[in-house]
This record gives C-alpha cells, structure tokens and sequence, in this order.
C-alpha cells in the first residue's frame, strides 16, 4: 500500500524565505514552488531573485514553477494604495493577487493544497495572510495550508538556512513602495 504524499502548491517569494518553510513541510508535502511575483521591482532585482530561487530549488531537488511577470495588472490593482502604509490594503491586494494565481494554478493542475512562504517574514501578519488564503480556497474549491512560519524562530532559521546555502538576501519587499 502506499502512503503517497499530497501534492502542495508553494507560493514563493524568494529563495531565503522558502528555505525553512520547505524545510518544515517537506516531510508532509509533495512540494513544487510556484514563483509568482508581479510586485517585485525594478525588473532587476525581480530577475535576481527569480534566478537565486531557481538554483536553491535545482540545489535541493525541488521543481520551481515561474509564472508571468504581469507588473501591469500589478500596478493598475495597487495604484490607488500607493501611498499606503506596509502592510495595509496594498499589501492585502497584493497578498490576494498572489494567492488567488497560485489557488487557480494549484486546481488547475491537480495539487491536493497551495500555501505561501509569505508568513515567515516579521513584517507581514499570517492572520491577514491566512484569512486571505482560506478565502480564496472555499472560492476556489481547494485546501489552503495556514500557517505563522515565524515561529517556532522561523524567520531566525530562514537566515541560517541564507548562509548555509549561499542565498541572496534583498532587503525589502520587493514592491517600489515599500522600497521608500
């Protein structure tokens, strides 16, 4: 008999954020990261962290999914919120944009659950993140993985994992805005 395990969608942000998340969920999980990010700018630093997550997920054998770069439709959803603090609407938006690509991508496809690395930051709040995701899975028809990757030293474990492996460390966001 076997004891298959399900198949998890993992959106990723960046290589240094994954690398405790994976560490912790890929006993449980059948894991491919899907890199979506159309809110990293400039299309520099977006290029950077889109090549550094593809060596990281070729050096510990996991697949790596790269969405579009659909800054536009980015752009257009948060311009009002321009101005607004971190972590306020904007970063809900964005955080919505994100989630509901992988969700579709995750149904599309066959995945048993998404879930996202997003929490593992000290500045984003998994309450607002996981209301989110669980939002988008009883709309979409697909379980969300919830989760406050910080603790248990999380985020403490993601930078000793960046060092362990060489890992580019940017230091914000990755949104223009927050950038200021």
């Amino acid at each position: 008999m076997s004891s298959q395990k399900p198949k998890m969608l993992l959106h990723v942000c960046c290589a240094p954020c994954s690398s405790a998340v994976l560490e912790r969920l890929r006993d449980e999980f059948d894991i491919t990261g899907y890199f979506y990010d159309p809110n990293i700018h400039p299309e520099e630093e977006y290029i950077r962290r889109l090549e550094e997550g593809r060596r990281f997920y070729r050096e510990i054998g996991i697949p790596l999914i790269e969405a579009c770069y659909d800054t536009d439709r980015w752009f257009a959803k948060t311009a009002e919120f321009k101005e607004a603090p971190e972590g306020g609407r904007r970063c809900e938006i964005c955080y919505d944009m994100r989630l509901n690509k992988a969700a579709g991508f995750a149904r599309e496809n066959n995945f048993d659950i998404f879930a996202t690395v997003l929490s593992i930051s000290p500045h984003k709040k998994a309450e607002k993140i996981n209301n989110i995701g669980r939002s988008i899975a009883e709309k979409c028809g697909i379980k969300f993985y919830e989760a406050d990757f910080k603790k248990k030293d999380g985020f403490k474990r993601s930078l000793e994992l960046s060092r362990e492996y060489n890992l580019y460390r940017q230091d914000y966001c990755g949104c223009i805005y927050s950038k200021k």
